[in-house]
């Protein structure tokens, strides 16, 4: 997996990296910070921090004797032109399916309950 996408994806695959995310979109936090409400290591979210940060998702400064960790949001806009590219795509397929059905329908003229109903 080389190109960025996937990277992102993939980090985004594991539901306490999404969680840590999420609570990055909040406010900077430090790995310890992150860690809290995990029932895992220090050690193990760093791992985490650092899929993150290889994929772009988030990055790391030094303030003092504190490393926040903090959510690259412009990341998020190259998920969302991808996302958005395939999702105009189906659009345009179910919007091209219901313009067939609805010739179908045109061609068949009324439905067979109009018919029933008007044959009492």
């Amino acid at each position: 997996m080389t190109d960025q996408l996937s990277r992102v994806f993939a980090a985004l695959a594991d539901p306490t990296r999404r969680d840590m995310v999420a609570r990055l979109t909040e406010a900077d936090h430090t790995v310890n910070e992150l860690a809290a409400p995990y029932d895992v290591s220090v050690q193990a979210v760093s791992k985490h921090v650092k899929v993150l940060e290889e994929a772009g998702l988030v990055s790391r400064s030094r303030e003092a004797q504190r490393r926040p960790v903090h959510l690259e949001a412009e990341v998020f806009d190259l998920m969302t032109k991808w996302i958005e590219r395939y999702r105009r795509r189906a659009e345009e397929r179910y919007a091209a399916l219901d313009a067939v059905l609805a010739r179908m329908q045109d061609e068949d003229g009324p439905s067979r309950t109009d018919q029933e109903g008007t044959a009492s």
